[in-house]
């Protein structure tokens, strides 16, 4: 594990020189572009590396982590990158993928004060508040965070189904997919969560955005 700065420059020789054992034009095939399927929303946790844990090549996965892999409408940051990968790069594929063991989850988890922290623990408080009969029932304290975990994941789907410019790919056909997943700490494999959707029929009315033809149509005499 890199202690130093300079372990870091001397990992990043070492790497490059193992690719181009194994790819020789690796880097001439990345430097003309991306076309990436997928889109990878996760935790920010050092402990979760998005190609790493799939076995996958750089260019293969764009990226957006934050902490505890929330979705919320008001991050800019967050829909731009979803915007670009969906609109632009035409990721087939968005995967929401948190893990046990989640700091984010813990803390909302709990009453204390972590400063300017708190307002984004907010967000996934509201997850808790949402799901607070089934997450208190549990006495044990480290299934009621494994569970909140998922419950999170759940959600976090459920919001980038509410996205309306994912509502209009829709539309047009039946791409993005949305995953929700989930990685263990404990031994390194990723649990899919059954969660995945590619509509928004599963949400309220309410979040259901009309079709651009129907908001077209001129009212009947």
């Amino acid at each position: 594990m890199a202690e130093t700065i300079n372990d870091l420059l001397k990992g990043n020789r070492a790497w490059v020189k193992d690719i181009k054992d194994k790819i020789p034009d690796f880097f001439e095939q990345l430097e003309a572009g991306q076309s990436p399927k997928f889109l990878w929303i996760g935790c920010s946790d050092s402990r979760v590396p998005a190609t790493e844990i799939t076995n996958a090549v750089p260019g293969s996965i764009f990226v957006q982590r934050n902490i505890a892999n929330m979705v919320v409408h008001t991050d800019s940051n967050l829909l731009s990158v979803v915007y670009y990968a969906v609109m632009v790069l035409k990721v087939k594929h968005i995967i929401v993928c948190g893990h046990y063991g989640c700091g984010g989850i813990q803390a909302a988890l709990s009453n204390k004060r972590y400063g300017f922290l708190d307002n984004w623990l907010v967000h996934i408080k509201d997850v808790y508040r949402i799901h607070k009969d089934e997450l208190d029932a549990f006495e044990d304290d480290g299934l009621r965070s494994d569970r909140f975990v998922e419950l999170n994941i759940q959600e976090q789907v459920n919001n980038l189904s509410m996205v309306s410019f994912i509502q209009e790919q829709w539309e047009k056909g039946e791409f993005p997919y949305i995953h929700g997943w989930v990685y263990s700490l404990n031994n390194g494999l990723i649990k899919d969560l059954g969660v995945t959707v590619n509509d928004f029929h599963h949400l309220d009315e309410v979040y259901q955005y009309k079709k651009k033809k129907d908001l077209n149509e001129k009212p009947k005499p």
